[in-house]
């Protein structure tokens, strides 16, 4: 993190509107400090639901991996010949 994305809380309250217009213009996250120490992050609206989206994937790829790992796979081949007859007309 750049230092110029590092914040007191002080400097918040005086320029909030500053912050906010910054943060939309940058995409990038700014921490806040309180009495010398991070306490926050904040970011903008599109930034938050993009790296909510990233981690979303990435627990989707974790469970895909952890079935694997425990056995809790079929072969590619009988996955498609089992949808295929599930789509036959009777």
């Amino acid at each position: 993190m750049r230092l110029e994305r590092i914040k007191p809380i002080s400097y918040f309250k005086a320029n909030a509107a500053e912050v906010i217009n910054d943060l939309r213009e940058t995409g990038e996250p700014m921490v806040i400090t309180q009495n010398g120490e991070a306490t926050a992050v904040i970011q903008d609206v599109a930034s938050y639901e993009k790296d909510q989206e990233t981690l979303a994937l990435l627990k989707i790829l974790a469970l895909g991996r952890r079935d694997i790992e425990a056995g809790r796979t079929k072969p590619f081949d009988e996955v498609i010949a089992r949808l295929r007859n599930k789509a036959k007309p009777d």
